[in-house]
């Protein structure tokens, strides 16, 4: 299973000064370098934190893959056609929200989403939609011609008393990853995973990769980017 990192909040401590530090391409190096499999960033409309400079410095110097976290907004679309990360994940934006707040509504945005996936394609770049573990949501994923879904695990992640309930809705992911993947369709996971909770995720076989930033990032304050993946990599692994 691998492991993304989401470095967006290392943006977020910088622009919280607007100084040029802490520099989220060195962060992706470090990150690399202590075994992450893939960097991810999510360019967001309102530019909160990730910068398109940003996106580019990080595509031209790591190793491992870009993900690029992004909406449907036309310009961003252009931007990822320009900048051809490894792939792309399709996420749902709210320029009120704090961070992703669920699963893009693949069957009432169907023909939006269709339209970007075709641009896109064209530059063979590998496609995700950011989705709730919903099975009516995985089917018209695939109908649209993506790569892969990423599940949204935030409504697990945020689960903290409830053991019945947190029990149900790992099923349901559960039955999601399994339904994907008889389908044909790659399956990563993120959303709110952390060093006490992502074992549970990380048992579950058939995904492939793991995209985590707020808690990695929250950690490194404490022991260090380097520190701070390896020890995510081990409680995967």
């Amino acid at each position: 299973m691998k492991l993304g990192i989401n470095i967006d909040h290392v943006a977020t401590l910088r622009e919280a000064r607007g100084e040029e530090y802490p520099s989220p391409m060195e962060i992706a190096l470090l990150s690399e370098k202590s075994g992450a499999d893939g960097i991810t960033m999510h360019l967001r409309e309102d530019r909160r934190h990730i910068k398109e400079k940003d996106v580019i410095k990080v595509k031209e110097n790591i190793k491992t893959k870009l993900n690029l976290e992004m909406s449907l907004a036309p310009d961003i679309v252009s931007f990822a056609y320009d900048v051809e990360p490894r792939d792309v994940c399709i996420v749902p934006e709210n320029r009120e929200e704090l961070t992703t707040e669920g699963g893009l509504d693949v069957l009432n945005q169907k023909e939006k989403i269709k339209k970007a996936i075709e641009k896109l394609k064209n530059k063979n770049i590998c496609i995700s939609l950011f989705i709730e573990p919903d099975l009516k949501q995985i089917e018209m994923s695939k109908f649209l011609g993506v790569d892969a879904i990423e599940i949204h695990t935030g409504r697990y992640s945020n689960i903290y008393f409830d053991r019945e309930k947190k029990d149900l809705e790992l099923e349901n992911i559960k039955k999601a990853v399994f339904f994907a993947r008889d389908i044909g369709l790659l399956v990563n996971a993120g959303h709110g995973l952390n060093y006490k909770n992502v074992t549970e995720i990380a048992s579950i076989k058939e995904i492939n990769e793991l995209n985590i930033g707020h808690s990695i990032i929250s950690y490194a304050i404490y022991v260090g980017i380097e520190k701070a993946v390896i020890e995510m990599k081990k409680l995967i692994e």
